[in-house]
């Protein structure tokens, strides 16, 4: 599936967008190192992944991850890719998990099923 970026990209070079048409720069997320200072651990970021896991989602679920990345798109200037945003989704849940533990927003979402 084509990602919206693939979708709505220009079809020529010679035609130029009206000044407050123009794309607004946007930037990748820089990569952090695996640890920071206070010992959390960080997502891997952009670099070669050798793990694989399958994970699937309903259509809305997916809309929403979509959803995400173009916002964090258009209002933050970062450009994230879905793997990127999961990745950082799942550490701050994991991280959450470990910190709080049975009172992490997890177990409870869990619990409450």
């Amino acid at each position: 599936m084509p990602a919206a970026d693939d979708l709505f990209r220009p079809t020529s070079d010679t035609e130029q967008p009206a000044p407050e048409q123009r794309p607004r720069r946007v930037r990748a997320v820089a990569d952090d190192a695996p640890e920071t200072d206070t010992g959390v651990k960080r997502p891997s970021g952009r670099v070669r992944h050798d793990e694989k896991m399958t994970v699937y989602v309903t259509a809305d679920e997916l809309l929403d991850i979509e959803h995400a990345r173009l916002t964090l798109r258009r209002h933050h200037g970062l450009a994230v890719d879905r793997g990127r945003l999961v990745r950082e989704a799942l550490a701050l849940v994991l991280a959450d998990l470990e910190a709080q533990g049975t009172d992490s927003a997890l177990v409870q979402r869990l619990l409450d099923e």
